[in-house]
């Protein structure tokens, strides 16, 4: 144990209490009864710890008229979620393998024009995308909010999957040609087996984005279809009276968790195809 290694687990440990410090809180802040919460510091540990917030916020909570608690949202983002996440990686998938092995006329072209869709803020393109939506009649519908997510989407999963099949060698793909195989054969029985590391990191930065999301969500999603987090925004902000702070962490928490939970169980297999896409791309 040198004195640069020692030095470089302080700095960590040091890094990772200060990064969890605020998860600490809202955890804590959870478990404590409003009386609690008024008494104290918001640095005590719960005196009498209980999950009665937690289901409140899941089964009972105000959004807006409505005391539904936060489930709807729940069950609205993960109609949007699936289909997003899907659609979106399937065809960046498609049109990355297309783009870096078969290169069709103008291949170049469009890929300046994806990395272009990239890098502009949507915010910038929201009222003709509204406009848009309205005129063929999926403004404030599940399809509507889906296929938002998907063309928002598809960029970035082009460029991902683009790198990914550049850095694989030709000779694959020419053998493949040789014994037959046409562009969707190869696609599923040869790409497809050796990407499941970049299915993997393309999975995770869609299920991540497209859960997190609120703008997109409350713009196109509409009241029925409204996701967890507009469900969470109305709960932290339409209450009357007092503040019940620990359903709103609650409530937090129970949002966070399952974009949280997706990386915990494929974390390695992303840390893996980060490298891979970094060294082949």
């Amino acid at each position: 144990m040198s004195v640069g290694r020692i030095g470089l687990y302080i700095f960590l440990a040091g890094a990772a209490l200060f990064f969890a410090i605020p998860l600490l809180i809202v955890v804590m802040t959870s478990l404590k009864p409003m009386d609690e919460i008024r008494a104290g510091s918001i640095f005590a540990w719960p005196m009498a710890p209980g999950f009665a917030a937690w289901v409140k916020a899941w089964s009972s909570a105000c959004t807006g008229l409505a005391c539904n608690g936060i489930q709807v949202g729940f069950w609205n983002s993960f109609q949007i979620l699936i289909p997003s996440v899907v659609l979106s990686v399937s065809a960046g998938a498609i049109n990355g393998y297309a783009l870096a092995q078969w290169k069709p006329p103008g291949a170049n072209m469009l890929l300046t024009a994806l990395m272009l869709g990239a890098f502009i803020p949507y915010q910038v393109i929201l009222y003709p995308m509204v406009k848009i939506m309205s005129n063929v009649g999926l403004y404030n519908s599940l399809p509507g909010i889906v296929a938002i997510h998907i063309i928002f989407g598809l960029p970035v999963m082009t460029l991902i999957f683009r790198n990914f099949y550049a850095g694989l060698p030709d000779e694959l793909l020419k053998a493949a040609r040789v014994d037959g195989a046409g562009f969707w054969r190869i696609f599923w029985e040869i790409m497809l087996p050796i990407s499941v590391n970049i299915l993997v990191v393309a999975v995770i930065l869609q299920v991540t984005g497209i859960w997190n999301d609120y703008l997109l969500g409350l713009i196109f999603a509409g009241r029925e279809y409204a996701p967890m987090t507009v469900q969470l925004n109305l709960i932290v902000n339409s209450q009357m009276g007092e503040q019940e702070h620990n359903v709103n962490m609650a409530a937090t928490l129970l949002t966070a968790l399952p974009p949280l939970l997706v990386y915990v169980a494929s974390g390695r297999y992303f840390v893996r195809g980060i490298t891979a896409g970094a060294v082949k791309g």
